[in-house]
């Protein structure tokens, strides 16, 4: 089965099927260099690095590996950053989210909160999986907190799963979040969503 672009729209955010109607603010959002600090994408400047994760993974996308996602901030109707359902195994029945990013305005924000949430209930309730795994570098202390913030599992390190841009060989922290945990952590997120 290949991916199909959806739109999933909740109160703070949309995410929509990445499309060149983004790119302008997605660059905008994207040009500060701290928002790709731990991303896998090697042009030195920041809007060259939003360039090529559009190319990248509009790419996938097209070859139905992957589902890419502009996250829209309801409120200001414009992109803030991107996130990517992709490794999918219908077979075994996971998937994983990751590629995310966001401007700094929307760190800390609902915008990430409900956006893991809208991927996450279109996973479980939608697709019926298994298993949705999210990766990190394991310098990055901020998005280990953030997903683990949402109820994930830490499950460990993937030792020298990738050698970056810059020839650092990266360690990888593995999080994932099963099907039996997931009315836990739907009603979690759904509180947090509340406050």
């Amino acid at each position: 089965m290949k991916f199909l672009p959806l739109t999933l729209t909740g109160r703070a955010v949309r995410l929509e099927p990445l499309a060149e109607v983004h790119h302008a603010a997605l660059e905008r959002n994207g040009a500060d260099a701290e928002v790709w600090r731990w991303m896998t994408f090697a042009p030195a400047d920041p809007r060259e690095k939003v360039r090529a994760w559009c190319a990248k993974l509009g790419a996938m996308q097209a070859r139905g590996e992957a589902v890419a996602f502009a996250i829209v901030d309801a409120a200001r109707g414009e992109a803030v950053g991107g996130t990517v359902l992709f490794d999918y195994a219908e077979a075994h029945k996971h998937v994983e989210i990751g590629y995310t990013w966001l401007a700094r305005t929307a760190w800390r924000t609902a915008i990430n909160t409900e956006a893991k949430y809208l991927l996450l209930r279109h996973a479980f309730e939608t697709l019926g999986l298994n298993r949705v795994q999210l990766k990190t570098d394991a310098r990055n202390e901020r998005s280990q907190a953030a997903i683990a913030r949402l109820g994930a599992v830490r499950e460990g390190v993937w030792r020298a799963h990738m050698v970056l841009p810059d020839g650092h060989v990266r360690d990888s922290v593995v999080f994932s979040i099963i099907a039996a945990e997931w009315p836990a952590v739907k009603t979690r997120l759904e509180q947090s969503m509340d406050r």
